[in-house]
């Protein structure tokens, strides 16, 4: 049962930055795609970004030019860089795995951008 932490949520006001973690329990070996999804408070759970084994990524329309995904094979870490952050990318930010062994999720953490 692979297991994702997120960190490196918190509160910054408007056209800050903010950089999210996700590190995975265990290597994934096999084909896997891993991605950061949000939920605003009564809004449906929507895909920011995400990116693939073989390395695709892409982008929501809503963040494409601000945001960066990135992985670190070797410590088992995916990042999402955040920058010019606006008021309306307040959620909370999970991290997801899809791969041969399932779908996981991590706990998820708060992003708040608030003047």
């Amino acid at each position: 049962q692979v297991q994702l932490a997120e960190s490196g949520g918190g509160l910054v006001q408007p056209g800050g930055s903010l950089r999210l973690s996700c590190t995975a329990s265990e290597t994934i070996f096999s084909t896997y795609i891993m991605g950061w999804y949000r939920q605003a408070p009564g809004k449906q759970r929507e895909l920011v970004a995400q990116i693939t084994s073989g390395s695709t990524i892409n982008y929501a329309d809503s963040v494409k030019s601000r945001f960066t995904i990135s992985r670190d094979i070797a410590k088992n870490t995916m990042s999402l860089q955040m920058n010019s952050l606006k008021p309306e990318d307040t959620a909370v930010y999970y991290c997801r795995l899809s791969a041969r062994s399932g779908i996981y999720w991590g706990q998820g953490t708060q992003v708040t951008v608030s003047s």
